[in-house]
């Protein structure tokens, strides 16, 4: 088995937690049955499925019927974006240049189909400003998507200014739907679902030590999907459902989100706060490096970004030989999104204005709950140790 203790790529993927993986087997072989049939088999499976959505609620602070469970973060992203097209009447939608491509390439397929699709600009800092949302709405704008934490910069966006801004939009016309991926933010900065205005919200149990293959999809209120068929989860998402992954994504959450009535989980996220403080200060000490965005250098803005993730340039090391070399010393990084590794496209470091070096000498470094301090040690001098190699 490969070494996860110098894993440095949660962002990606996160190693699923043994525990849950095997009390979620358990509970979906003796749950068996499918929980759309009528007899004794089925109904013991839905109560079982229902027990599973009360449970992820519970963790989320929404109500149990807001809750639906899908295959991954990106089919929940795709449900809500993909609803705008049972509208009679094509208008417009608006992405963040930071959104995942997950949302990004889906919008290329709604260009297709006649809908104008607007990208709403950051700062240069990885920010997506209310104004910038505001500045950017048609009278025909029907969707509005911003990630709550970027998973190349780790910049946490201003979801709830937004979604105020959206809701007094909304005073003087139409609001739109406001969608928001949660992917990278689930169990890494605290989350409120249930402000007014955020309409709903992707999840992917994978980043969360649970198992590939189960997502979740919370939506505040009621809208017409584009796909159809059995109508399981009630009609927003048909197909059978995934006992086994909704069992251990319930699990994750109880385990791993950061919530106020779990005090311990607010103590690993200042403690992770902390190291990568140190860990940024250690870089900043490496010849020519650079953080990105800019903005992190100055410790008075770390929380405008997640702890969790770490983009650094390197300029003179291309970001896939930084990689291969910490690799071949058991050290684990990447470039960036692990779903768009093959393309050499950067649209989130663009938006930042850095240079063509930078961006080719761009890594990140995420972690996860299982990272410790002296992994992380190891981890900056290795860094360290190949740079000067490089650098001299």
């Amino acid at each position: 088995m490969i070494d996860s203790t110098h894993y440095f790529d949660w962002a990606a993927t996160a190693p699923a937690d043994s525990e849950i993986l095997r009390e979620a087997l358990a509970f979906s072989l003796e749950h068996w049955g499918n929980p759309s049939s009528i007899h004794e088999a089925g109904t013991d499976a839905r109560a079982a499925l229902e027990s599973c959505r009360s449970d992820a609620a519970e963790v989320l602070g929404v109500p149990a019927g807001s809750v639906f469970f899908t295959s991954g973060g990106t089919e929940s992203d795709h449900i809500p974006l993909l609803s705008v097209l049972t509208r009679p009447q094509k208008g417009s939608v608006l992405l963040s240049q930071i959104e995942h491509p997950a949302n990004r390439e889906m919008a290329k397929s709604l260009a297709s189909c006649g809908w104008k699709v607007i990208e709403v600009k950051s700062d240069k800092n990885g920010i997506v400003t209310p104004e910038a949302v505001i500045n950017s709405l048609r009278d025909d704008s029907a969707f509005v998507s911003v990630m709550a934490v970027n998973n190349e910069t780790g910049a946490v966006q201003p979801l709830y200014e937004i979604a105020d801004a959206l809701a007094e939009q909304g005073r003087q016309g139409r609001k739109p739907f406001f969608h928001v991926d949660c992917v990278q933010a689930a169990g890494k900065i605290e989350l409120d679902l249930a402000h007014k205005g955020i309409d709903s919200a992707a999840f992917s149990a994978h980043k969360i030590r649970g198992p590939r293959g189960i997502g979740l999809l919370y939506a505040a209120k009621s809208f017409t999907p584009f796909l159809r068929g059995g109508g399981q989860e009630k009609g927003i998402r048909s197909g059978t459902e995934n006992l086994f992954g909704a069992k251990a994504f319930s699990l994750a959450l109880e385990r791993y989100y950061i919530r106020k009535d779990k005090p311990e989980s607010l103590v690993r996220f200042e403690t992770q706060r902390n190291w990568t403080r140190e860990f940024i200060r250690g870089l900043m000490e490496i010849k020519g490096a650079r953080i990105l965005p800019y903005a992190r250098e100055d410790e008075s803005n770390e929380k405008l970004y997640s702890p969790w993730v770490v983009q650094a340039a390197f300029p003179g090391i291309p970001g896939q030989v930084m990689e291969r070399a910490l690799s071949a010393d058991g050290f684990y990084i990447s470039t960036g999104s692990a779903c768009s590794s093959g393309s050499h496209a950067r649209p989130i470091l663009d938006g930042l204005g850095i240079s063509a070096a930078e961006k080719e000498g761009a890594v990140r470094f995420s972690f996860g709950s299982e990272t410790s301090q002296k992994a992380m040690a190891a981890l900056l001098e290795e860094v360290k140790s190949v740079a000067g190699k490089f650098l001299g």
